[in-house]
């Protein structure tokens, strides 16, 4: 027996590179302003869109700018009972409804959200999938955190002012078969 080549022995692999033609972009919340720290503004669903390799539709939603003449366009993971032309609150003060975007100290506990910050501003990184979802469990407002419970089940405890749509993801039983 010989020795094998080094040809043979580093095999026939090669660096994986996913196919990311056709992609729609990253999902992210709108950068928080002042008139979404302090009120709500008003966006609307422009349309709902499949995106490649991701599970989730997604929504394309557009805000008007506070601050100069132009409108501001987001993509997030679409919550079930969106649709197409409706308008979605983000801010302290919106309204508890499907679809909006609200700082989970203002979300009563048992409520159910999804696409929830981890830090502070970071456009949401948690309960993304499709049919994700996670529940506020406890809040307290003295330390300003809030516990949740995770899709996997495990609680974590995030700051009050961290985002967070209502809703369950949409496009769950993806997986399932007949």
């Amino acid at each position: 027996m010989g020795k094998v080549i080094r040809g043979c022995r580093r095999g026939k692999g090669s660096v994986f590179r996913s196919h990311t033609s056709g992609r729609i972009g990253a999902v992210s919340f709108k950068r928080a302003d002042y008139a979404e720290r302090e009120g709500y503004v008003r966006g609307v669903v422009k349309s709902i869109e499949h995106d490649k390799g991701r599970g989730a539709p997604v929504a394309r939603i557009q805000f008007r700018d506070a601050y100069r003449f132009k409108k501001i366009n987001t993509l997030i993971p679409a919550v079930e009972g969106l649709y197409s032309g409706q308008y979605i609150y983000s801010g302290k003060k919106a309204t508890l409804a499907i679809g909006n975007v609200l700082p989970v100290g203002e979300i009563p506990e048992g409520t159910v959200v999804s696409t929830i910050e981890a830090k502070p501003g970071d456009g949401g990184k948690l309960a993304r999938a499709s049919g994700d979802y996670a529940i506020i469990v406890a809040q307290d407002a003295d330390k300003g955190v809030t516990r949740i419970r995770l899709p996997s089940g495990s609680k974590k405890t995030i700051k009050s002012v961290n985002r967070a749509v209502i809703g369950l993801v949409a496009g769950g039983g993806r997986t399932d078969k007949p």
